[in-house]
């Protein structure tokens, strides 16, 4: 499952679509059906369209971030903090050594700022390594450098390394945290990432508190045309189309109960 869904999505991502149905488009007009892949050409011009020159992915993420709002208050008595990888360049790091982040790196740089604040809080790292090929250290293994160099003892950290997906950081986090003795956690991650979390964790039966990060739009926008940033256009349509397909490939799996999970 874990290598068919990365397959499904190198082919199914906005401009890995409109590429394959202008390839579709040539081959058919070469072979002289040629009403045909001027069709295939024309739809893969509108996804390329839609995708570099509209707002549509933008406001497609920003109604995931929209979903579950940060709460305006920490808890006092902090006892558990869960941050989901994803914001590290694993391949970069097994090379390199060091710290490399993403654009995701805010999940870490949150749950810094709340373990600096809280320390008597617990830290769970939940990320393995996710890609096809499985060569590189997990998240949960590289974070050790990052949070030890602000001076988080490591004794605080509760390393998970093995989940490659967010189903797999909801079943391992599982097992974990009752093997831990850990309860009533928040969890950090991006907020186009916590609708899915949420109701990954919910039908775990693991109690946690949402804490999103990551923002990736500015929660007042609107459909329209912007052609002043094509390539951000499209990061951010990528992002949303794999978000939206990751709820509805759980929920048609029985991983999650429900499409878009309730906020409360």
């Amino acid at each position: 499952m874990f290598i068919l869904s990365k397959l499904f999505w190198l082919m199914a991502q906005p401009l890995s679509l409109a590429f394959l149905f202008c390839a579709l488009g040539a081959m058919f007009a070469f072979l002289g059906w040629r009403r045909f892949g001027g069709m295939l050409s024309l739809f893969a011009a509108l996804v390329l369209f839609l995708t570099l020159y509209t707002t549509s992915g933008g406001v497609a993420l920003q109604v995931l971030e929209a979903r579950f709002a940060k709460p305006a208050t920490e808890p006092e008595n902090l006892s558990c903090i869960i941050v989901l990888g994803g914001a590290l360049e694993n391949e970069v790091t097994t090379s390199r050594g060091g710290i490399e982040f993403n654009q995701a790196g805010d999940r870490f740089v949150e749950t810094l700022r709340l373990a600096l604040r809280h320390p008597q809080a617990r830290i769970l790292i939940s990320g393995g390594d996710g890609s096809i090929s499985g060569a590189y250290e997990g998240e949960a293994a590289a974070s050790e450098r990052f949070f030890s160099a602000f001076g988080v003892s490591t004794d605080r950290l509760v390393k998970e390394n093995a989940s490659r997906t967010t189903y797999e950081n909801s079943l391992q986090t599982k097992e974990i945290l009752a093997q831990s003795e850990l309860t009533d956690c928040l969890l950090v991650t991006s907020a186009f990432h916590m609708p899915r979390s949420m109701a990954l964790f919910r039908k775990a039966s693991i109690p946690v508190m949402p804490w999103p990060v990551d923002y990736r739009t500015n929660g007042i926008l609107k459909i329209g045309f912007d052609f002043s940033q094509p390539t951000t256009n499209a990061q951010l349509t990528s992002t949303a189309v794999r978000e939206w397909l990751g709820l509805l490939g759980y929920y048609v799996t029985g991983r999650i109960d429900s499409v878009f999970p309730a906020a409360q």
